[in-house]
């Protein structure tokens, strides 16, 4: 990959562009560009248009161009068949306000990538749609497949403001039997509830028929604890607070939060949910190509 192509890709580089809509589109483009050059060319973003040809489909709908330049028979999709309704959920708890100083907090994160996804779901003419959540549904926008929406869903995640706990149980439970249509839930969020709750709250969807993918998004220094000395670590979203030597209790931390993941990755994977760590020194690259994954194989 190119050094331009890098920094279109890089959180701490492109955030500083202020402009939500320009990094979405840098963004995007910087992914297809480096996509094209990969090698995962193969995977296609203009997926949204053809489909594998599966046996018993009709041959008058092959794209005969498509299997000269690629030797793989193609069918061609029709609107009404590529539509997909897409539902970015972004926690917006007093958590994800947490960032090591020099690198974006986790709900900036989270808002850069919901931004790119929005534009590159949109722009394969998928539905997207938007809530936000705490211990309440903050805010919620219905999915629309039109360019246009891009500006509504901007503009919230532009007024994001980090309040309350997590508590997505009530909420994904409630979200799940207003979402009638099958569809695709993007969660974006630290996860820092029980790993039972947090699994509960996702199989609410899953029990509905939708597909999901969870991006969980921790900083670095979340996933090791740096070795400091004596600190104060204070619970962000109650308050509370506790100081001790970090050097007596990293080995028991990290373990810990090795569980914590460990539990949450098998859970996901054993009620079909793609689960995927970032932090906030990922790459956008390798968040957007879990996710084009995942769109591809819902076809």
């Amino acid at each position: 990959m190119k050094k331009k192509e890098q920094q279109m890709l890089d959180p701490l580089l492109i955030s500083r562009l202020g402009n939500l809509e320009l990094i979405a589109r840098l963004v995007v483009e910087g992914f297809i560009t480096g996509l094209h050059r990969s090698p995962y060319h193969g995977f296609s973003v203009e997926f949204t248009d053809h489909r594998p040809y599966m046996p018993g489909d009709e041959l008058k709908n092959i794209d005969w161009k498509l299997y000269a330049k690629t030797d793989r028979y193609y069918i061609k999709q029709f609107e009404e068949e590529t539509n997909l309704k897409a539902y970015l959920l972004i926690d917006v708890s007093r958590s994800m306000t947490y960032g090591e100083s020099g690198s974006l907090s986790k709900d900036r994160y989270a808002i850069l990538l919901a931004a790119s996804l929005s534009y590159l779901l949109l722009r394969q003419r998928d539905g997207v749609g938007l809530g936000l959540y705490s211990d309440t549904l903050r805010k919620f926008i219905p999915p629309r497949a039109r360019m246009g929406q891009l500006k509504a869903l901007l503009a919230a995640l532009g007024q994001v403001r980090c309040e309350g706990l997590t508590k997505p149980l009530p909420i994904f439970r409630e979200l799940s039997e207003r979402v009638h249509r099958r569809g695709l839930i993007i969660v974006l969020s630290d996860l820092l509830t029980s790993p039972e709750d947090m699994l509960r709250s996702l199989k609410y969807f899953v029990h509905h028929k939708h597909e999901v993918i969870v991006f969980h998004i921790l900083d670095p220094s979340e996933l090791s604890l740096s070795g400091r000395g004596e600190v104060i670590y204070q619970d962000m979203e109650t308050g509370q607070s506790i100081q001790t030597n970090s050097w007596e209790i990293k080995q028991a931390y990290d373990r810990r939060m090795r569980q914590m993941i460990d539990a949450l990755r098998r859970g996901c994977r054993e009620s079909l949910i793609d689960y995927q760590l970032v932090s906030t020194d990922t790459t956008f690259d390798q968040a957007l190509f879990a996710f084009l994954e995942k769109r591809i194989r819902m076809g």
